[in-house]
């Protein structure tokens, strides 16, 4: 192996970008004040993006951060998947070891790695294909914090523009997650081959929109700046007219300069840029410019034994073949036993002199070699290495046959967008080689069902879907049925994920195809069952589940079985029997936990924070969800279950009138890439408040988003019976009450039959409220919706929650009230409080009404429900009395609240939270929380709400007038 051997033909001397560096310094110390996540350094090729990235890296590393470097590996068509990543964690491992790096991840997690490294052991056997590449996501991005807790990390990935999907993917991930952690991503990229359909244009186009990532345009070099690197390379100062001959020509890029420079003095000036590139090569011995063409079809970097072994050149005649190449700088000699082209231009022009059949057999050796000993590539590279050789040879039968092998190694990797490429050309390739399906051990229907999986998860909805159609034309139910039906439940999912109806007609299908107990009625009965529950089919759903249970039990399956009791618990919780609910999700949790089972433990807890707050237990729910999440990000699980849960919180939140803690769940989960459905869960809780606040537009375009305005309805209950009660609650914000009634005659005609208290309860007391405020102009369709509301209020489940919502059906608003005052419910006891004060105001009893007024206005400021508050106002005004109550029974004097309390006060009971009045009274947070802390014991209350209310109540507020 050569050591370091060359000639100066790039300048020693940094030259210019000084703007560049400063930007890339600033972002940096920005990125240690996590505010910054990523720059994206765009340029020409030959512009200098690689020195640029290597000096910050330099200067870094000198200010103490943790420099990792990956590159994107250009294979053909197709990117080296996770290429760069997989080199950054490599690095790591050297520096580190793989036991620390072990250390740094969540339990259990370095197994998920293993795909990546072998270092890390086997990988796990979990069989969780559907979340496993987001796990692999949240992993990298966990190990990255967890490094940075140690010194800042900044991660430098070169040449994006030929990152594979997998590694674009997951660069944006981080993007948009890489901000509670000082570690800074710099990327390069080449600017000047983003064709109009490049894949990495629509990321750039996301990254863009992501707060915290900079981008920086590289620019040629100015005739000053090409003086500097030419003073440099040369040893002494040019003459003016060689510069302004080598400007001119170069057009200021640094790697033309280096080009012409090497030419001498009597080099003519090449037709083209190829010809400027390849000058330099071709001034070698013709020896070294064929071992050159040799490495150039091995890629930018290529091992010493795996080039000695394709050029069948022994160890002593490849040094001496390729001395001249290091020592003009067109190679370099490398990590890792390895030569790599200086530039990819260079490499580029090299395999672009390869005559055709030259090009065939090049790529077939390399094939041939790796193949033989797969040790001559880095761990994990082989399969697709020797498929992009054989590829690129045009050898059919072998292209084939190792392109359906390195499918099966993508789909070890989470790699699922390679495996469809590499799918596709199997697929492609198929009808060219006669016995394919002897030459993988598969039919081509197989080929396509694997297709279908990878697609759907990688997200690919319509691919998937149009492979799923492709592998049933070709298969016979009647030969085939239990992969038949396999391929109905895989089309029932994509279409659960698309948010488009028909999922049921897939799955009875399916149903009908497997009657016999086994694996696949058992899979089939575990999704048609969960989407009958979910669907107003509790019943039929409850009795497939558990026929599902038996035949995991009978299989001996305990996670299928720990995943079935969960299903049964959702049967129970929308009837209402949330007791129910709660002991089957607990059974299950102890199987999760004994089977050591992350998903199923988090499956279990998440849904019984639902349970408890349908109970009416929601600050127990706030706290189990919290400690879910805690579990989420122990598991590395969180932007996937996790966030799930978080959301589940916030319903808890919003229950609770902590809207603000709430709002702040919603908009950071909807930040990590949710699922359709679970984006739509976020974005219904964050409508509820954004109604009450009145936030028309925003309200107006969540209902959008999720559907409710649609004329189509939802086939699941839980989404059909929440739009219904967003568009009612949209049409009373508007002041459109028979407009609200419109709706509810169509949807209470065979609505489907929920009785947990947060569906039905819930839209049964707008019922109430909808039909008060149109009754005095609509009194028929009232009377005909009351009806309708009254056979639902029949079937509404047991529980605290349940029976207020039942005090406000009946118009019992004073109980319903004081109901929701037990459970600490806010806004919904403000409500029925000003609904109860509407009441006595029409009776006569103005003292009733403005007592209950005073109660409710407290809890509506302190919320900033300010519809409700203009109400309060309104009838208030109407009514003819005062809101505060002149002759406090308990008056709490001036004297004992500082005047700087009183106006601490004065915000909280506006709805203002410490940090928005710090700002106003120009005192830090802290000193705020202090105040209030202060201020509670002596108004004799616990809680914000309450102060403001006593606030009102005791007149504090009038004092500052």
């Amino acid at each position: 192996m050569l050591e370091h051997m060359t000639r100066r033909a790039v300048s020693p001397v940094f030259v210019g970008r000084g703007v560049e560096l400063e930007t890339l310094g600033e972002a940096y110390d920005q990125a240690r004040k996590q505010a910054t996540a990523a720059v994206l350094i765009g340029g020409e090729a030959g512009v200098g993006k690689t020195r640029l990235a290597g000096r910050f890296a330099e200067q870094a590393a000198q200010d103490g951060a943790h420099v990792l470097v990956g590159g994107c590996v250009e294979l053909s068509a197709e990117g080296l998947a996770y290429a760069p990543f997989t080199a950054a964690l490599r690095q790591l491992v050297r520096e580190c070891g793989a036991a620390e790096v072990a250390a740094l991840l969540p339990d259990g997690a370095a197994r998920d790695l293993a795909r990546l490294l072998p270092e890390f052991g086997e990988p796990s056997g979990d069989g969780e294909t559907e979340s496993a590449r987001a796990r692999l996501f949240e992993l990298i991005l966990a190990l990255l914090e967890r490094l940075s807790e140690r010194r800042p990390v900044v991660l430098v990935i070169e040449d994006i523009h030929w990152a594979d999907r997998s590694s674009r993917d997951l660069i944006a991930f981080l993007s948009r997650n890489l901000k509670t952690a000082p570690v800074l991503m710099v990327m390069t990229y080449r600017s000047d081959e983003l064709h109009r359909t490049h894949p990495l244009r629509p990321v750039l186009a996301e990254l863009g929109r992501v707060d915290g990532v900079v981008r920086v345009d590289l620019p040629r070099f100015t005739q000053d700046e090409v003086a500097e690197q030419m003073a440099g390379i040369l040893g002494v100062t040019p003459e003016f007219a060689r510069v302004d001959r080598v400007f001119d020509r170069s057009g200021g890029i640094p790697l033309f300069v280096e080009a012409l420079l090497d030419c001498g003095e009597d080099c003519s000036f090449p037709d083209s840029l190829h010809d400027l590139i390849i000058g330099s090569v071709e001034r070698l011995p013709e020896e070294t410019q064929r071992v050159l063409r040799i490495a150039a079809a091995g890629g930018i970097r290529v091992g010493h034994a795996l080039l000695a072994a394709v050029s069948g050149l022994s160890d002593v005649d490849l040094e001496n073949a390729l001395r001249p190449a290091i020592a003009a700088n067109v190679l370099q000699v490398a990590d890792g036993g390895a030569y790599a082209f200086r530039h990819a231009l260079i490499r580029e022009a090299v395999h672009d002199e390869l005559l055709p059949g030259e090009h065939a057999r090049m790529h077939a050796r390399y094939a041939e070699e790796i193949d033989r000993d797969r040790g001559l590539v880095p761990p994990g590279r082989a399969a697709i290495e020797i498929a992009h050789h054989w590829y690129s040879a045009r050898d059919d039968l072998w292209a084939l046959i190792s392109a359906w092998e390195a499918a099966e190694k993508a789909a070890k990797s989470f790699a699922y967008t390679e495996q469809i490429q590499l799918l596709e050309r199997v697929l492609t390739l198929w009808d060219k080689v006669p016995d394919a399906a002897e030459r993988i051990g598969h039919d081509h229907c197989t080929v396509l069902e694997r297709a279908s999986e990878a697609a759907f998860l990688s997200g690919e909805m319509e691919q998937s879907q149009k492979y799923v159609r492709g592998a049933l034309a070709e298969l016979d139910e009647e030969t085939s049925p239990e992969r038949v039906a396999e391929l109905m439940v895989r089309m029932a999912n994509v279409k659960a994920h698309k948010g488009k109806p028909g999922i049921l007609e897939y799955l009875w299908r399916a149903e009908r195809l497997v009657p016999q107990p086994g694996d696949v009625r058992a899979l089939v009965l575990t999704r048609l069952g969960q989407t009958l529950m979910c669907a107003d089919g509790v019943a039929e759903g409850t009795a497939l589940t558990e026929e599902a249970l038996r035949i995991a039990r009978d299989m001996g399956d305990e996670v299928q079985e720990a995943d079935l009791l969960i299903n049964m618990a959702l049967g129970h919780s929308i009837n209402g029997d949330l007791e129910t609910t709660i002991a089957l999700n607990e059974q299950a949790l102890a199987m999760g936990r004994r089977l050591k089972s992350p998903r199923i433990i988090l499956r279990a807890l998440a849904n019984n924070v639902d349970a408890l707050d349908n109970l009416g237990r929601s600050e127990e729910a706030v706290a189990l969800a919290l400690e879910g999440e805690k579990l989420a990000r122990r598991y590395g699980r969180f932007r996937h279950q996790g966030t799930f849960i978080a959301n589940n919180r916030a319903e808890a939140l919003e229950s609770l009138g902590r809207w603000d803690e709430a709002v702040e769940i919603i908009e950071r989960s909807l930040t990590m890439g949710p699922t359709l459905r679970n984006r739509w869960h976020m974005l219904r809780v964050r409508a509820d408040i954004a109604i009450a606040r009145g936030e028309e537009d925003l309200a107006e375009d969540i209902l959008t988003e999720v559907g409710a305005f649609s004329p189509h309805r939802d086939e699941q209950t839980q989404e059909w019976t929440n739009n219904v009660r967003l568009r009612l609650a949209w049409h009373l914000l508007r002041g459109e009450p028979l407009k609200a009634l419109d709706v509810l005659e169509t949807a209470l005609d065979n609505p489907p039959l929920a009785r947990k208290a947060m569906l039905a309860g819930r839209l049964l007391a707008l019922v109430r409220y909808v039909c008060d405020a149109a009754a005095p102009v609509a009194s028929d369709p009232v009377a005909r919706v009351r009806e309708l509301g009254d056979r639902l209020a029949v079937n509404l489940g047991d529980g605290p929650v349940n029976e207020a919502f039942g005090l406000v059906y009946r118009g019992e608003f004073d109980a319903a009230a004081e109901a929701w005052r037990r459970l600490g419910r806010p806004h919904v006891q403000a409500k029925a409080l000003l609904h109860g004060a509407t009441v006595a105001a029409a009776s006569g009893d103005r003292e009733g009404a403005i007592a209950r007024l005073r109660e409710a206005c407290p809890l509506a400021v302190a919320l900033r429900a300010t519809p409700m508050v203009t109400q309060i106002e309104t009838l208030a005004r109407r009514v003819g009395t005062p809101l505060s109550d002149p002759t406090p029974s308990e008056p709490v004097r001036q004297a004992d609240l500082t005047p700087r309390e009183l106006e601490v006060l004065r915000l909280v009971a506006a709805g203002r939270s410490n940090r928005d009045i710090a700002a106003e009274l120009f005192i830090s947070a802290k000193t705020v929380s202090v105040h209030v802390s202060n201020m509670l014991p002596k108004l004799g209350v616990s809680t914000r709400g309450e102060a403001a209310a006593a606030a009102h109540r005791l007149s504090l507020l009038d004092q500052l007038d």
